[in-house]
């Protein structure tokens, strides 16, 4: 659970970037067959690609799915966390970034 500070936080940062509306569009675009159908056949997108899979989530592609479409060089999968991961577990969301990242570096 998040106190009213965290979530006022949250809600502040999106707000104040002009940022709402991106963060939306997923679900803009899942509402609608266009949208919806290029989630389902993005085509393969070549660049290297991390996918962090958080037990409570909402929904959760099996990674055989992630790698059709992407080229999956990361995916982890955590025990806990869920749809808003960076506020639930964000030690490990951190160090997953920079892990997949690291290599990536040189």
């Amino acid at each position: 659970m998040f106190s009213k500070d965290e979530l006022l936080t949250n809600i502040t940062l999106y707000w104040l970037t002009n940022s709402i509306a991106t963060s939306n569009r997923l679900y803009y675009e899942a509402m609608h067959a266009e949208g919806m159908m290029s989630m389902l056949d993005p085509g393969y997108v070549d660049t290297p690609t991390g996918y962090a899979s958080f037990a409570k989530e909402i929904v959760s592609p099996p990674e055989e799915w992630v790698r059709r479409c992407y080229n999956l060089t990361r995916f982890t999968e955590f025990d806990q966390g869920g749809h808003f991961a960076a506020l639930e577990r964000p030690e490990e969301l951190v160090t997953d970034i920079r892990e997949f990242f690291r290599p990536l570096r040189a």
